[in-house]
């Protein structure tokens, strides 16, 4: 993932589909158009919802990862 700059981080550890992504609709909308958002999870559903998220609200999915069983992925907020 190197070492690309985040400006808000949620954490969804733990959590189940649907929660990650509901939580992200919430959280994405705290931060500016512009900024970049750092998502951490455990639900390897993620890696099928966060890019599908990203796509259907016009977000961009700039970077993901997994590593240890935990996927990180940052999103660059747009003006959907």
């Amino acid at each position: 993932m190197g070492n690309l700059e985040f400006h808000a981080e949620l954490d969804t550890r733990g959590l189940f589909c649907p929660e990650p992504v509901m939580m992200l609709h919430t959280r994405i909308t705290d931060i500016a158009v512009g900024e970049v958002l750092r998502v951490l999870a455990t639900d390897p559903a993620t890696t099928r919802d966060i890019p599908r998220f990203c796509q259907f609200l016009g977000h961009d999915l700039v970077d993901q990862g997994e590593q240890g069983g935990e996927y990180v992925y940052l999103i660059r907020r747009r003006d959907a």
